[in-house]
């Protein structure tokens, strides 16, 4: 009969375990481990996995809510004067513009920013949409253009989602 020498958790000395890393080999106990396709690793490594994927330099943040931002406002003049215009179809008209323009203020941003990705740049681009339509938002509701509201308020929301997932590379459709 052999006997086993007992192996203890890297990071709780005092847990006895098996488990072991998949990438760096510590043991590891059931708290430390992280469940993944291929294995258990510890959060350690998990931690730097995630950080090879967080590419974006300290000024993307800044280039990508300027390049949003200032696209944004001038969508949002647009957006706001042509529902002016519309009266009844100014859901449609918001939605219609958000996606067309959240698509392609995505891409100028990922051309900005030289397609580099963090979770807190994908974030900064979403928030540049919606603080370029706060301008002109302001705008018509001073001048009490209510139902043009709606129509900004559906292209805030319909373009800021879809340039949060253009930059971000959720596909809906392949």
């Amino acid at each position: 009969m052999t006997e086993t020498t007992p192996t203890y958790c890297y990071a709780h000395p005092t847990r006895e375990t098996s488990l072991r890393c998949k990438r760096c080999e510590r043991y590891i106990c059931t708290a430390c481990a992280v469940h993944t396709p291929t294995g258990y690793l510890c959060k350690d490594c998990v931690r730097q996995h995630q950080k090879s994927f967080d590419t974006a330099l300290w000024y993307d943040y800044l280039i990508g809510f300027g390049v949003t931002c200032a696209l944004s406002l001038i969508v949002s003049v647009l957006v706001g004067i042509v529902s002016s215009f519309i009266g009844f179809y100014i859901i449609v008209i918001g939605a219609l513009a958000g996606g067309g323009a959240g698509r392609f203020i995505a891409d100028l941003a990922l051309r900005a920013v030289k397609k580099r990705r963090s979770k807190a740049l994908f974030i900064s681009c979403a928030a540049g949409v919606v603080v370029g339509a706060l301008p002109s938002a302001a705008f018509f509701f001073f001048a009490g253009s209510l139902f043009t509201l709606i129509g900004l308020g559906v292209y805030v929301v319909v373009a800021a989602s879809t340039v949060y997932a253009r930059i971000s590379g959720i596909q809906l459709t392949r």
